[in-house]
Order: C-alpha cells, then structure tokens, then sequence
C-alpha cells in the first residue's frame, strides 16, 4: 500500500482535509489526531477493498509496536466520528477475519470556483439601465427599511441582551461532566451486546457516585445507541464537557474492555486503557475505569477549593 495522499476526499457526506485534519459536514467540523486521519485515509485511498488488520498497522502505526486492539480501538473511535453504525455500516465495514473495508464512495474534493468577475460585470452592462424615476423610488424605500431595521434591532438589542447572555452561561456544561456512551460490543458475531449494555450501565452508576461529578442517567445515555451522530452533538445535547465510550470483547472465562476519555468538543483524548481481565474481575475493573475516570478529570482541571470535591 503507497502513503497515503494529501488530497481533500469527500468521503460520503464527509470533506476530509487531510493537510487541516479536519473533516466537516455542513457547518460541523471536527478535528482527527494524526492516526485517525491515516487510518481514514487508508481506508479510503483502497475504498471497497478489504484492508487487512495488518498492513493497518503497517502503515498507520509505522515503527510502533502495537497490537490488533489498538486498530480495533482507532476502528471504533473513527466510526464514532464519523456517526457510522457497525450493524449497518454506511462507512467502515468489518469483514470478519480479514479487516475492513471503506463502503462509502470516495471522489475528490473540489473546491467550488468563485464567479468570475468579468462575467459579472458583463451581465451588469446587459441589465437595462432603469429610469431616474425608479431608481429614485427604490432609493427612497430602501431608505425606509433601513431606518425600521436599525430602530427595530436596538429594541430587540436592548430587551433580549441580558437574557441571552444569561442562556449562554446556563448552557455551559459543568467542567466536572461525563457522559458515558452505549459501549460496543466487537465480540465475533456481536451476541453479546446484553454484556456490553450491563458494562455501561455499571460504569454509569460507579461514575454518578463520585462526589462533583456529573454524570446524565442511563436513560439519556442509551438514547444515542446506534445513533449517528457527531461527538460534538452528543456532548451539547448531554451538556457534558467529556464523553466516555469503550468496547468489550468476550471469549471463554475472558474479557478485553477497551476505554477512552476524551474531549466533547474537540474528541481529543485525555485517557485510554484496554484491560484484559477473567470475568470474575469485572467488578475490580469498572471500579479501576471509574477511578482512572476521576483522576483523569481531577488531573485537567482542578475543582475550586471550596467545598466538596472528588
């Protein structure tokens, strides 16, 4: 597989400016750390061909020795982003055993030319010159809207400033607020998504009892399962400043839990981990996913001295 390219895609609703590490939809953009991107980019630059787990390593962990979790891991996070679902993939396809595959047409992303100058001017001159009569009518009239424009803006300027601001600040999550996401399950076959709706629920509860966190209730939580829907979305519509999201893989007596905390309106990653625990030490992992949780928060941004805190 060649390096992969630096020309913008648009990848199906989604514009990728690999050079910015953005990629956009409508007015939402959001930015991809730099193996997020590559991982994108590889997909897309072999799209409907199934790229194996290995030559994902090879070329978007280049040099880092790392294992298949950590593709699986970068998998869900980028399916996330991109508000693909892995049950109906619209994006990422996993073919089981072999890799993935970039489902969504892929073209390039062409910028939409300016008119041209000259050919504006000339479609002014073809234009009939109006009357003196008419333009002065207009003239008079745009006069008027004018003036009830700007008379009707300091009045809604002076009656609704205050209350704006006042709605702002409201809408500020608090800097100690968590949302936990649905958890995936990547088990073969995915029939263990039960276990993995258990594990979320469990880590919801340990998190709500952390004292100066605020974590929405597992209602609100499990409303975004399956949802596509942006990061930056969720966060707004939990007014929550981070997201918790993770995967579960169960086989035998075994289970690999992976977990990440990250940023909601930027889905930078402040902590990640992957535990691979017998089941009897679930609960001793949740407990060590809520304190890490904790520690993480408590290590950004300290609650005031005040008070009570976690």
């Amino acid at each position: 597989m060649e390096n992969p390219s630096t020309s913008k895609l648009r990848i199906g609703d989604w514009r990728v400016d690999p050079a910015a590490g953005t990629i956009a939809q409508g007015e939402n953009t959001l930015r991809l750390d730099v193996r997020s991107m590559r991982l994108l980019q590889c997909l897309a630059d072999q799209a409907g061909q199934v790229v194996s787990i290995d030559d994902l390593i090879n070329h978007v962990w280049a040099g880092v020795a790392v294992s298949s979790d950590s593709v699986y891991q970068a998998v869900t996070s980028l399916r996330r982003l991109l508000g693909d679902d892995p049950r109906r993939p619209a994006y990422i396809e996993t073919v089981p055993r072999l890799g993935y595959r970039m489902i969504a047409p892929v073209t390039v992303w062409e910028e939409p030319l300016a008119p041209s100058a000259n050919a504006s001017l000339a479609a002014t001159d073809e234009k009939p010159e109006p009357s003196v009569s008419k333009r002065a009518s207009s003239l008079l009239w745009l006069t008027v809207a004018l003036s009830v424009a700007v008379a009707l803006g300091f009045l809604l300027h002076a009656r609704f400033t205050g209350s704006d601001r006042a709605g702002s600040a409201a809408a500020a999550p608090p800097q100690q607020s968590v949302g936990v996401l649905p958890f995936l399950d990547l088990t073969e076959g995915m029939h263990n998504e039960e276990f993995a709706d258990g594990m979320t629920e469990e880590l919801i509860d340990k998190l709500s009892k952390i004292q100066g966190l605020s974590v929405p209730s597992a209602t609100s939580s499990f409303y975004y399962k399956g949802k596509e829907l942006p990061v930056g979305q969720i966060g707004r519509e939990l007014n929550v400043t981070y997201l918790l999201d993770g995967s579960v893989r169960k086989s035998g007596g075994r289970v690999r839990i992976a977990t990440r905390l990250m940023r909601a309106e930027n889905s930078y990653v402040i902590w990640t981990e992957t535990y691979d625990r017998p089941l009897s030490d679930l609960i001793r992992v949740q407990d060590d996913i809520a304190g890490e949780v904790a520690k993480a928060l408590k290590s950004i941004a300290a609650p005031p001295s005040q008070g009570k805190s976690f």
